[in-house]
């Protein structure tokens, strides 16, 4: 009983109550519709290119607008900037379902739609994750919020597939998008109901730009944060658009439906979700910054030996420990890094934290589209997931560095020298 309470500590806080359910049922609805949106441009297409196409044209306007959305979320006020991006999430849903609903759905709408969603996206990202500081009061509550994130995001990628592939079978791909819709009400309703002190919006100081350079400056001068960023990107280049040629695994490699592909992602999300309950339970981020190599390898070992998979239930065994491994991975890393970041620095740093899966994904979205149609689905992924494990033993090479690092910066609270030994 006391290890749960410890696991779920960070509920004592209203704030985090009301982020924790709106956000939870909006996740499920943005997972029926990334399921339904891919089933759909492969239905369309049949074509494991044009997948590429849709994951980049939905990534990489972070490419350019994440730095700038970084700065502004370091000096507006945060919970206003993610009631924008949920209203216009929202939108988008609605659009979608309005379109393939009537019929009237092609390739030709769908890409920019993905560009929309993208740029919301890239004001979204930073906000939420440099929010959580304003609703965790404690600090040292602050591993234990990650983790309970990580838990919601992927409880939501358990149960969102699941449902999307029974929906996409009986109804179609339209009533998930309009469930997704629906679903963004409960999380603008819990923003709107929260007890946050209003942030004024900054004057003076340096201008935008500045401000850029300065967030750019500090984040890859700190060598931690600069090892932790960069592994991060290699994972999102190489390894994370795994997701994009699911669908072509579903269906030609394991000889299912849409029903196929909803049980490797969702299987994929109970590997996370063990992962997540494993952080929570932690007491503080000492050690992490080991973990994350460790969860980077088992993330590249799952995906090159599920590329050669043709068994459905060795499949989605796989898709358990590939799920632990990138969950584990990014959990940690954005502990680890909210952990030793500067408060005035934090939405910049956080927003080089997300540039580093969602303006890299796209390209690597890209890549695993065009590699695979000449290559491939599993040489492309067993490619991938070698990368991983090259990079995890890379920065585990680097772990003497970073402890002499952050034991000299002492900023990760509650930790002793041990805690940093590789």
């Amino acid at each position: 009983m006391n290890g749960l309470k410890i696991a779920l500590r960070s509920f004592q806080y209203r704030n985090y109550r009301l982020f924790f359910g709106g956000q939870s049922i909006s996740l499920i609805g943005t997972w029926l519709q990334n399921i339904a949106m891919s089933w759909l441009v492969y239905r369309l297409t049949n074509s494991a290119l044009l997948l590429g196409v849709v994951g980049f044209a939905g990534q990489f306007p972070a490419l350019f607008l994440t730095p700038f959305a970084g700065v502004l979320a370091d000096r507006w006020d945060r919970r206003s900037i993610l009631v924008i991006t949920q209203t216009l999430f929202m939108i988008q849903a609605f659009t979608l379902a309005c379109l393939v609903l009537t019929g009237h759905i092609s390739i030709r709408h769908i890409i920019p739609l993905s560009v929309f969603s993208g740029l919301v996206s890239a004001f979204d990202v930073p906000a939420r994750q440099s929010f959580v500081v304003e609703i965790v009061e404690k600090k040292e509550d602050l591993v234990n919020a990650i983790a309970l994130n990580s838990s919601m995001f992927n409880g939501a990628r358990l149960i969102g597939p699941s449902v999307a592939g029974i929906l996409i079978s009986a109804v179609g791909e339209g009533f998930c998008f309009l469930l997704n819709g629906i679903s963004y009400l409960a999380v603008i309703t819990a923003l709107l109901a929260m007890r946050v002190r209003l942030k004024k919006p900054a004057k003076g100081g340096p201008g935008v730009l500045q401000g850029m350079r300065e967030g750019f400056a500090y984040a890859f001068g700190n060598r931690p944060i600069r090892y932790i960023i960069l592994l991060l990107a290699l994972v999102s280049l190489v390894g994370m658009p795994y997701s994009v040629l699911m669908p072509v695994f579903a269906g030609e490699i394991l000889h299912g439906g849409p029903h196929t592909l909803g049980f490797l992602v969702g299987f994929s999300g109970m590997g996370a979700i063990s992962g997540a309950v494993y952080l929570a339970s932690r007491k503080d981020a000492g050690g992490l910054i080991r973990i994350i190599p460790l969860a980077a390898g088992i993330f590249g070992a799952g995906l090159a030996v599920f590329s050669r998979s043709g068994i459905l239930w060795l499949s989605l065994f796989l898709m358990l420990f590939t799920g632990f491994g990138m969950m584990v991975q990014m959990a940690s890393s954005n502990t680890v890094l909210q952990t030793i970041v500067d408060d005035d620095k934090r939405g910049r740093v956080m927003s080089f934290f997300s540039m580093s899966f969602m303006s890299i994904s796209p390209f690597g979205s890209l890549l695993a589209g065009s590699l695979a149609s000449r290559i491939g689905a599993p040489d492309t992924l067993l490619i991938g997931g070698a990368c991983c494990i090259l990079g995890a033993i890379v920065f585990a090479a680097k772990l003497p560095v970073l402890k002499e690092a952050l034991v000299l910066q002492g900023n990760i609270r509650g930790c002793s020298d041990k805690d940093y030994s590789p």
